[in-house]
């Protein structure tokens, strides 16, 4: 593109300037020519439909409609779609790939804060912090300063369910510590994770030899309740189970179980369902440690994503391919 193309933005209003700050939204008008103040919800709205006859490049996020047949035939000048969030699964139809639209996601981007949420649990998890907190608060004194058997981090084996990019990001964090991790994926042979600098195991064998084992795989029929009664079952006594995935990876009826036993703990920052009914037992039980699905990007990590955006727009703009462009191939085996 040898001018700035016309842009147009269709996801939810609301995130827009938590996505594109000033600054950031600054950079991206340099490479594209749009109104910020048009936002589009809904692909029939007049003036959405007046706007797409021009557009050539939706930038897309969380909310944005459908993009079928329909919204291409309205938008025959439409050369790219740069979303500024994870998976393109919810909006993203077969009609971008047959009339050629590039598409970029800014997953890796949001891959970030997951990965650095799971180092920060496996660390925690490892020195057993989150169960000691809340024996304090409960018993209202500590034994003090002394040796306590049977936690830290030091040749700890660490179970990673996925090679996904936030599952190989977990791998990189990793690596400066004195952890053992390894890792599970069909899709990944041992030449691969030998490149990843990780053994590969069978999905048993990572269960039962893992004291934390953290969960970074795509949600599909296949991988539905992955983690069920007999996977857990399989977990070492004071083993940590870990998921920032999807819920529905995990069997909760069969965790329930586990964590009334005392055996395990789990760390879950996505349940299923979402957000979890007010009658759960995982809000009381005291191995279970349940967040709100914040460990994907929130507050000013947001911006991290509109920037990718932005950056984007930048190679199309000097004619370069987008650089985190979407793999149709690989898109039903992403989350």
């Amino acid at each position: 593109m040898s001018q700035r193309p016309q842009a147009l933005f269709a996801l939810d209003a609301a995130n827009v300037p938590q996505l594109f700050p000033p600054e950031v939204l600054a950079r991206l008008q340099k490479s594209v020519d749009m109104d910020p103040d048009l936002v589009a919800r809904d692909f029939t709205d007049p003036r959405v439909l007046d706007a797409l006859a021009r557009t050539e490049v939706l930038v897309t996020g969380w909310g944005c409609p459908r993009i079928d047949e329909t919204v291409l035939d309205a938008a025959p000048r439409l050369r790219a779609v740069l979303h500024s969030a994870g998976s393109v699964k919810s909006f993203a139809t077969p009609a971008l790939r047959e009339r050629g639209v590039a598409v970029s996601s800014a997953a890796a981007a949001n891959a970030l804060p997951v990965a650095e949420y799971t180092l920060a649990m496996i660390l925690l998890a490892g020195k057993d912090v989150l169960a000691a907190r809340d024996r304090m608060r409960a018993e209202r004194t500590s034994a003090g300063w002394g040796v306590i058997p049977a936690i830290g981090n030091y040749g700890r084996r660490v179970g990673v369910i996925g090679a996904s990019r936030i599952g190989r990001r977990v791998l990189e964090l990793l690596r400066p510590f004195d952890l053992r991790p390894v890792l599970t994926d069909p899709y990944v042979d041992e030449r691969r994770a030998a490149a990843l600098g990780v053994p590969l195991l069978p999905l048993d064998e990572l269960l039962r030899t893992s004291g934390i084992v953290t969960v970074h795989a795509p949600e599909t029929p296949e991988t539905h309740h992955m983690i069920g009664r007999r996977e857990l079952a399989l977990m070492p006594d004071g083993a940590v189970l870990i998921n920032t995935a999807r819920g529905a990876l995990v069997d909760h009826d069969a965790l329930v179980a586990e964590l009334r036993t005392g055996r395990l703990t789990a760390i879950l920052d996505v349940t299923d369902p979402e957000p979890l009914p007010a009658d759960s037992p995982l809000y009381d039980l005291p191995g279970a440690f349940v967040t709100p699905h914040l460990a994907g990007s929130q507050g000013n990590e947001l911006a991290r994503l509109g920037l990718t955006v932005a950056q984007e727009a930048e190679r199309l703009l000097a004619g370069d391919r987008p650089a985190y462009a979407v793999d149709w191939a690989a898109l039903e085996r992403e989350a």
